[in-house]
């Protein structure tokens, strides 16, 4: 059992982060670098064999960049087999400032978030492995950083949510004219893109679906807090997305175990 551990009054407890018994399924920290690897294996058969991203540190069947040091590394796995079916990095504050910075500060000026910096996780490296795409790990995923900003104390959690541009951008334009109208609500707390992606150039209003993570991503309470920037590398549109965990919706603080906000 992966667990996350908890420093608490310079006292050390570790606390298991969850257990899905019926799904059988379990969520918690990466222990060592085995379980690392782990992880990264898992994101190289997404992003590389399935989505043909070429990433310039990536080798041996594996994705690793610069960042990965300074994470934590979050897994889901099969109770019965162990096999790794989901992952997230988280980057804390404190290791943004030890790494020089954020990952997502290549594609987004944060400036506007700089009030809150020192209690702002970046998560990231998102890939669910493909015979569990159903939303079951995606949640797990989302109660293993909930429950590390809770017990970390931490507020607020920021990343790239990406959109694939393989179908000509139709699926990320629907997607921003969902989201654009509730931008809004998020300052001060906004991000500018570094190279946004031009959605005015494009010849269609198709529509189209929006992606199963980024509906969860607003069920939880989550909010885009700015416009998309296009990442060449992945050929896709990323929308940063904000969640401050005393904003979560009360369904989904109880869903994930966490006390009521008074």
């Amino acid at each position: 059992m992966l667990e996350l551990v908890h420093m608490d009054a310079g006292k050390q407890m570790s606390t298991h982060l969850a257990v899905s018994p019926a799904a059988g399924l379990t969520v918690g920290l990466a222990r060592s670098p085995g379980e690392v690897e782990q992880a990264q294996r898992l994101r190289f058969r997404v992003y590389s064999e399935e989505l043909g991203v070429r990433f310039p540190d990536g080798h041996r069947g594996i994705d690793v960049d610069y960042f990965d040091q300074w994470c934590e590394h979050l897994l889901v796995r099969e109770v019965d087999t162990g096999r790794v079916v989901g992952t997230y990095r988280i980057l804390t504050p404190e290791k943004a400032r030890e790494a020089g910075r954020y990952y997502s500060e290549s594609e987004f000026d944060l400036a506007g978030l700089s009030s809150i910096r020192h209690e702002l996780v970046e998560f990231g490296r998102s890939c669910t492995d493909p015979e569990y795409r159903n939303g079951g790990v995606i949640m797990q995923l989302w109660s293993g950083l909930t429950k590390f900003l809770y017990l970390r104390g931490y507020r607020y959690a920021f990343g790239c949510a990406s959109v694939s541009l393989r179908d000509d951008g139709v699926t990320a334009a629907e997607v921003w004219r969902t989201v654009q109208p509730h931008v809004d609500r998020c300052l001060p707390l906004t991000v500018q893109p570094l190279h946004r992606y031009p959605f005015e150039k494009l010849d269609s209003n198709l529509p189209a679906r929006i992606p199963a993570l980024i509906k969860g991503y607003l069920k939880v309470g989550a909010k885009v807090c700015g416009e998309p920037a296009w990442d060449p590398d992945f050929n896709a549109a990323d929308f940063p997305v904000m969640l401050c965990l005393d904003e979560m919706t009360a369904r989904y603080r109880r869903h994930f175990g966490l006390p009521d906000v008074n």
